[in-house]
């Protein structure tokens, strides 16, 4: 047993795999062509060819795609530095969420106004806990409280978001939408006390969009929450085996 925490740590600390996975998603992301679709005059542009993208941002097009594999990146890391129990990882996370709710309300999310605002201001807070050295704590009610909300609060502002601000609003993608921010809703506040069970939470999560992954047979998209799935599943038992890491071992 000693050994599997030992190796379990390794894996959470390991500057490897934060390469890996910032280079797993950075070629998935280039292999979906994310780097080629634009914003431009109310409407998103897919696959504009390179020949074309200088012209069109002249033109005073927004680089949706390129904004988007970058945020991309830097979101993989912000979650490797999370679990490694590095305050870093808020910091790039407070970053990422103006990115992140940019770019879906450009998509046609337009509850991304109301939604992605309260996903900053609880990265925000979780950069001023650990800053203060927010212990990982053991799992209590407020745990399944946190968790219940979130997911009540995801369906219900994306709700209001979509009457107020329009965008789509088929009953699938309204669904998708729902769970997955309520998802992450749990998990941000979660992370931000350190609860022990923070990345039963994430796991979920990458379960839910590993399931739509499939649906769309994206099969760069299911590699992807392969790695964030299995990343979360490990970096739970690391929270719950090792518990907190050292300031010294934290910075590695």
């Amino acid at each position: 047993m000693i050994h599997l925490k030992k190796a379990v740590r390794s894996f959470v600390q390991s500057k490897y795999l934060d390469l890996f996975g910032a280079t797993l998603v950075l070629v998935i992301s280039i292999y979906n062509q994310y780097h080629l679709t634009y914003y431009f005059q109310g409407n998103v542009k897919f696959d504009v060819p390179f020949s074309e993208q200088i012209a069109l941002i002249k033109q005073g097009a927004f680089p949706l795609g390129i904004f988007s594999t970058i945020g991309a990146v830097f979101s993989l890391l912000s979650t490797r530095f999370v679990g490694k129990q590095n305050n870093v990882g808020n910091i790039i996370g407070v970053f990422t969420t103006i990115n992140s709710g940019t770019i879906d309300y450009f998509l046609g999310n337009h509850s991304a106004a109301i939604t992605y605002p309260l996903t900053f201001i609880i990265t925000y807070f979780a950069v001023i806990k650990w800053k203060k050295g927010e212990k990982i704590r053991k799992i209590d009610i407020n745990y399944y409280l946190i968790n219940s909300v979130g997911l009540v609060l995801g369906y219900l502002l994306v709700y209001i978001g979509t009457e107020i601000f329009g965008g789509r609003d088929d009953l699938l993608f309204f669904n998708i939408v729902s769970i997955t921010f309520g998802l992450s809703l749990g998990a941000n506040f979660s992370s931000a006390l350190k609860y022990e069970t923070t990345f039963l939470s994430w796991t979920i999560y990458n379960v839910v969009q590993l399931i739509k992954a499939f649906l769309q047979l994206n099969i760069a998209n299911i590699a992807k929450y392969i790695f964030y799935m299995i990343n979360a599943a490990i970096t739970l038992g690391d929270w719950i085996w090792n518990r907190d890491v050292r300031k010294k071992a934290a910075l590695s």
